[in-house]
């Protein structure tokens, strides 16, 4: 949130909350080194209402500076609307491979089994009966091309329920060709 206000804002804000942290160490660890029975009788009625008004001046601060006038607020977004409608009505030309699956099923089924695939995972149109790994027959169920592709290449940014990061090798993406994944998003999505 610091980061989205202005210089004058976030320096404002700053300089408060720091006077209060500055009180508080010198008050728990400078004074008692020097004077042990602080706050004292005598001093504890001054302490509290010093603490009190820092307390206080602190939540004002962050009332008064942490937020943006309307202005601005609604400048950023129209410009975040404008962006986000650029976005989506420009075309793609970042190389994103289309959601349908083009390679060769025949072939996936033969990188499923060489990558040790079926070591892991249950996958009928395989016939194995892995547990490591999810029951791709369920973990599939209604996912598109781009999903699969996403999960051999990216695992760890969709995790099937009950299971752990890193578990699947994040190497495919590497290790296998452009080709290869194309042939085993073929095989994992053809209709049973």
């Amino acid at each position: 949130m610091l980061l989205a206000l202005s210089t004058a804002n976030a320096i404002a804000l700053a300089v408060v909350a720091g006077a209060f942290v500055v009180f508080a160490l010198i008050s728990a660890l400078v004074i008692p080194r020097r004077w042990p029975q602080f706050p004292g009788e005598h001093g504890l009625t001054y302490f509290i209402v010093v603490t009190i008004v820092l307390c206080i001046g602190t939540l004002a601060a962050v009332e008064t500076f942490a937020k943006e006038s309307e202005e601005e607020t609604a400048q950023a977004e129209t410009t975040q609307t404008q962006t986000t409608e650029t976005t989506s009505t420009a075309p793609t030309t970042t190389g994103a491979r289309p959601p349908a699956a083009q390679g060769d099923a025949a072939a996936g089924k033969q990188v499923f089994e060489s990558q040790g695939c079926s070591g892991c995972h249950t996958f009928a149109a395989a016939g194995s009966t892995g547990a490591i790994g999810p029951d791709l027959d369920k973990a599939l169920q209604g996912k598109d091309a781009e999903f699969v592709r996403e999960s051999i290449t990216d695992p760890n940014k969709d995790i099937a329920q009950g299971y752990q990061p890193n578990i699947m090798p994040a190497t495919f993406k590497d290790s296998l060709t452009p080709k290869q994944i194309d042939d085993l998003v073929a095989f994992l999505t053809k209709p049973s």
